[in-house]
């Protein structure tokens, strides 16, 4: 419990790319970079579909008067940081302190957070389904296993526990067994509770 904070935090580092990119999307028009935040944060969880395709981007250089590589970092930055703030589940003050640690004014920031308070349950909801990474958890089972220790302490007896996670990928299923001591089992536990509290808050 003592990590959370530190877990939770982590969202992205201030890079001078960034920086650039917050640059610019500063001098952008709310109104304009609002329909575009709108459609990125819609269609975040499509793999292999773009936010926008070739011929409306075209459109984009001109309504919001970038160069192509302008422009390209906008979409860009503003995807990633929409991509990471749902991977870590961020709570709005969290990515508030992110993104005026990479110099987006107060006006940008209060679109970004409004856009994740609102849409953040269903981002989340559509992304599960897809999911962040091929495979999928379908099944677990476990069992408790008591072991002798070391020939010296011959009475001594180490307790584990012994998952078995079933995973669901493109191909096929796959059984990953993974076995967790008193203290590393405890450990998963608190991140688990973690976690669980970050998905308690949005919805």
């Amino acid at each position: 419990l003592v990590e959370a904070p530190k877990m939770a935090s982590a969202l992205f580092q201030s890079t001078p790319s960034l920086k650039k990119a917050a640059g610019i999307i500063n001098e952008l028009e709310s109104e304009k970079f609002g329909k575009l935040l709108a459609r990125i944060i819609q269609k975040l969880h499509l793999k292999d579909e773009p936010a926008f395709n070739a011929e409306e981007q075209e459109k984009l250089l001109l309504a919001l008067k970038l160069d192509p590589r302008g422009l390209e970092l906008v979409l860009e930055t503003t995807t990633f940081i929409l991509q990471q703030t749902a991977y870590h589940i961020a709570k709005p003050a969290v990515l508030k302190e992110h993104l005026q640690n990479i110099g987006l004014n107060e006006e940008k920031i209060t679109m970004f957070v409004q856009t994740w308070t609102s849409q953040g349950k269903a981002v989340l909801e559509r992304l599960r389904s897809r999911a962040f990474y091929p495979n999928q958890l379908e099944e677990s089972n476990w069992r408790l296993s008591l072991q002798m220790a070391q020939a010296s302490k011959s009475r001594l007896k180490v307790p584990s526990a012994l998952f078995e996670f079933v995973v669901n990928g493109d191909e096929e299923k796959q059984k990953i067994h993974v076995e967790f001591s008193h203290h590393e089992l405890y450990d998963f536990y608190t991140k688990l509770e973690c976690i669980q509290q970050q998905l308690d808050s949005l919805t």
